[in-house]
């Protein structure tokens, strides 16, 4: 087995709400190799530090990371998917399940072009993704996750449609649900989608059913996974029971799936856009129960012009890893960083 030079590999990182993942891509054979994985120091962590502490810290993590990865040698360029909107020059207009409430901008891929000495390139990490399924999706599509928050990017005409500024493929903070007491969002706001049918939005939904219907929950499969403590509820335990068929976590999860499927008919209704890849960590390990009921409830919501078996068609599961940010990131670093004529293409 063969190694690839260190010098000849684009070092990538996602940085999530929860997970900072760092690996080696190679431009010329597309192999990820070497992804290690550790807890982001962010508001997960430490909730009550304030914003511009926890973004130094980020920061200083992702370097820190870097050069564990490299030996300490600056890499040859330096790929970042980063959860939040992101400006084309690398500035980070916010990072709720980062860092939290908003915040000051933070120019992240300067910092990190400083820090490493190495060109840096840093992007939502949804749009980084869309880059990784652009390789396999045929057309134009909508990649739609939905983890410890929910996003989405439309990838048409070879590019992820997002201004310069960073505006787009913000599902989550799209406001569903308008009354005073509606789930808070990680950004602050209430009411948005990404506060109802995330994997946090389904995990407090639950508890709360539990809490309310007791007997209910009691008598569920997902209390017997969680030895019948409403406290002890996680969203592996959910989509465990979900898997197994257990009607009270798929009747909570059925109702937090109805304001994703408005969402996603919306999407349809104004661009056209008739592929939609499910990723991120909650939906997958429903895998395809999720699938299905979302499809459901587009089917009972209805999408103008496409018949049953269509709208079946439109919603597929992504690839049941968490590389999507690094692969993505390592594909559009190779799109915009030119081979030395020296390592050629094979």
């Amino acid at each position: 087995m063969s190694t690839v030079p260190a010098d000849e590999v684009f070092t990538v990182l996602d940085v999530g709400g929860t997970t900072l993942r760092v690996g080696a891509y190679d431009p010329r054979s597309g192999v990820l190799s070497r992804v290690r994985r550790v807890p982001v120091d962010g508001i997960q962590r430490t909730p009550d530090v304030p914003v511009p502490i926890l973004q130094r810290w980020v920061v200083e993590q992702i370097v820190r990371e870097v050069a564990v990865h490299t030996g300490g040698r600056p890499p040859r360029a330096l790929g970042v998917a980063f959860a939040g909107p992101i400006t084309a020059a690398g500035l980070v207009l916010a990072a709720p399940t980062v860092w939290g409430r908003r915040g000051d901008p933070l120019p992240l891929g300067e910092l990190l072009t400083e820090r490493t000495g190495a060109p840096t390139v840093v992007v939502n990490d949804l749009t980084a993704a869309a880059w990784r399924y652009a390789a396999t999706e045929p057309g134009d599509f909508c990649l739609l996750t939905v983890s410890s928050g929910i996003g989405n990017k439309v990838f048409r005409g070879g590019e992820v449609l997002v201004d310069a500024d960073g505006h787009g493929g913000e599902l989550g903070h799209w406001v569903c649900d308008r009354s005073p007491d509606a789930p808070l969002c990680d950004c602050g706001g209430r009411g948005h989608l990404g506060a109802i049918a995330s994997g946090r939005g389904v995990l407090a939904a639950t508890r709360r059913a539990a809490q309310d219907d007791g007997a209910a929950f009691r008598g569920s499969r997902l209390a017997a996974l969680c030895g019948g403590r409403v406290e002890h509820i996680d969203n592996r335990a959910i989509a465990r029971a979900v898997r197994a068929g257990d009607p009270f976590a798929t009747e909570v999860l059925r109702g937090t799936l109805a304001p994703l499927a408005q969402a996603v008919a919306a999407v349809f209704a104004s661009i056209g856009v008739c592929r939609y890849v499910l990723m991120g960590g909650f939906a997958l390990a429903v895998g395809e129960p999720y699938r299905r009921m979302l499809v459901a409830e587009l089917r009972r919501l209805g999408c103008f012009g496409l018949g049953p078996d269509q709208i079946d068609a439109m919603v597929s599961l992504g690839v049941a890893d968490d590389d999507h940010g690094l692969i993505g990131a390592g594909r559009l670093l190779a799109a915009r960083t030119p081979v030395p004529s020296s390592q050629g293409a094979s």
